[in-house]
């Protein structure tokens, strides 16, 4: 079992790089704004009340997303077998010490942290041409902007979290897709 925490700012490219890995070691993509964005779409209590906060470019309470994400992995076992990675969560450093709680209870941990690290212009740059091309609502300016506040004040913190846990690994993320995508491969293999 490898379990992957997916890590850095809005727009570095962690879902684009979570296919890659999906495909190169078989595991499951758990992206919490998927499962937010499509409890929003179907209009369930809980989609009503993360939109209130996603709408506004803040995060989710903590006690919520590690709920909804306890409530994918225990309705999805097979698909977990070879292991998770974790796309946009955790986001604090009370979420990351509830994911290490959860894990442990599973008998597992996790392995690695793959740190994105991209320039600001170009994560805003990649978010305003990301919300052209899918229409995703949360990408303007506004919300790019605040999403990008909330990140530097209360997300990046993590990096230095997991720094002191020895297991983040730092990815310049400002390159092409393949070649980002060799540099995350060199580190996980070095980890299996």
């Amino acid at each position: 079992m490898l379990n992957i925490v997916i890590f850095g700012a809005p727009g570095s490219g962690k879902g684009t790089q979570s296919e890659k890995l999906i495909d190169e070691y078989g595991l499951h993509h758990i992206s919490t704004g998927e499962v937010l964005r499509r409890h929003i779409s179907e209009g369930t209590k809980l989609g009503k009340i993360a939109d209130q906060y996603i709408s506004q470019g803040h995060l989710i309470p903590d006690e919520l997303m590690v709920k909804v994400l306890e409530d994918v992995l225990d309705s999805n076992p097979e698909l977990t077998a070879k292991g998770v990675i974790f796309d946009g969560f955790p986001r604090t450093i009370a979420q990351a010490k509830s994911l290490n709680d959860m894990l442990k209870r599973r008998g597992t941990k996790v392995h690695a942290v793959i740190g994105l690290e991209v320039n600001e212009d170009d994560l805003i740059k990649r978010m305003l041409n990301r919300g052209k091309e899918s229409g995703r609502a949360d990408d303007n300016i506004d919300t790019i902007r605040e999403r990008l506040n909330v990140y530097h004040n209360q997300t990046s913190p993590l990096r230095d979290y997991y720094i002191g846990e020895g297991n983040y690994h730092a990815i310049d993320g400002n390159g092409e897709v393949g070649k980002v995508f060799s540099l995350i491969k060199k580190k996980v293999d070095a980890i299996k």
